[in-house]
């Protein structure tokens, strides 16, 4: 199974148990595959670079360079016009789209608020474990 994840669950996998962790530990452990576009990978390193800066003894390189070397990554054209009442989430359909996965895991409110567009599943990292994991 192909997923594409929100930048926060991929964050709070790498620094917290729960949901967000097993999802990650899965992928680790090839049970699921992972899939980002360069639009997500930057969002991943921007959003690294702000957790280094508030908190120094915190480096996300490590899983980040993992990330570019293990999942798969797709060049994914921009939809023709805004999804999500936050335009900025749109990047998350459209990697989707472009690896044909049918699940994005995420908690945001605007992308949850979309789910089923062109049949894509938005699943909170709790309901993506209890479905595919457990």
């Amino acid at each position: 199974m192909k997923i594409v994840l929100d930048t926060n669950v991929f964050i709070s996998g790498v620094f917290f148990s729960g949901p967000p962790y097993q999802i990650l530990k899965a992928w680790q452990d090839g049970k699921i595959q992972l899939a980002v576009s360069p639009e997500i990978l930057d969002e991943y390193y921007r959003v690294g670079e702000i957790l280094a800066e508030e908190h120094p003894n915190i480096d996300l390189k490590p899983m980040l360079d993992f990330l570019v070397q293990n999942a798969e990554i797709y060049a994914a054209t921009p939809l023709p016009e805004a999804v999500c009442n936050d335009p900025d989430d749109d990047k998350f359909l459209a990697c989707a789209l472009a690896c044909e996965s049918t699940v994005i895991v995420s908690g945001d409110k605007h992308l949850l608020s979309i789910s089923g567009y062109h049949q894509i599943d938005v699943l909170k990292p709790s309901d993506f474990v209890k479905k595919h994991l457990a």
